[in-house]
């Protein structure tokens, strides 16, 4: 298979796989296509199946490169792994998201959606939790986030409250797209892939770092 056929049949799961994806993930040696002559890669059956399961163990279970690397060496020695997590809806830039792909939501479509009263949406704009585009529209991500904050407006903390954890969250933001920030400056669709992979693994870490340190804190608080 060309590359256009392999970027077809895995599009279907994968919506975000791009070129410059594919050619990132054999620079790191985790699938290596036969050249034609003329220099054009050429895709197996069992490649593309390597690539399932690469982009699966990236999508579903945040696994670095690195150790699906040392995963698809174990299999090739013929061991048996534990089976793959559950199917998980992926943004542009290959991060997971529970919500409908590309959902653009208004504050009422939003309400509707997640099953709460509109002015907690207006309350969470008006407190800078949510951050609508320039055309008025939240995204996908922010149902989980009008979720979440209407279970914890059920213990008394209102979106007032929550801007010390989107402040949080954007810290953590900037220091992921500091880490990213020499690949994004470059153009080659290897650097881009790159810094895909990187930024979603790097937020990830640093999602269960910030789990870790509240779940050690909150146990601190029990009697």
């Amino acid at each position: 298979m060309r590359i256009s056929d392999v970027l077809t049949a895995l599009r279907l799961e994968f919506p975000a796989v791009t070129n410059s994806k594919l050619r990132f993930l054999e620079e790191q040696g985790l699938v290596d296509p036969v050249r034609t002559p003329a220099g054009y890669r050429q895709y197996s059956p069992a490649d593309l199946e390597r690539l399932r399961f690469v982009l699966r163990e990236q999508r579903d279970r945040y696994v670095p490169l690195k150790v699906i690397g040392e995963r698809l060496a174990a299999l090739d020695a013929g061991e048996e792994l534990d089976g793959p997590g559950p199917a998980l809806i992926v943004t542009e830039d290959g991060v997971p998201r529970s919500g409908p792909v590309d959902a653009r939501y208004t504050t009422a479509a939003l309400a509707r959606e997640a099953a709460v009263d509109e002015r907690v949406v207006q309350d969470l704009v008006q407190a800078g939790v949510l951050r609508p585009s320039a055309s008025g529209h939240l995204d996908a991500w922010a149902k989980d986030v009008v979720v979440v904050a209407a279970a914890l407006a059920e213990h008394g903390l209102e979106a007032r409250h929550l801007r010390a954890l989107r402040s949080a969250a954007d810290r953590q933001v900037d220091m992921v797209e500091a880490v990213v920030a020499p690949w994004r400056g470059q153009s080659s669709p290897s650097a881009r892939g790159r810094a895909s992979t990187v930024a979603a693994e790097v937020g990830e870490l640093c999602t269960r770092l910030n789990t870790a340190l509240v779940r050690a804190g909150v146990a601190d608080l029990a009697p």
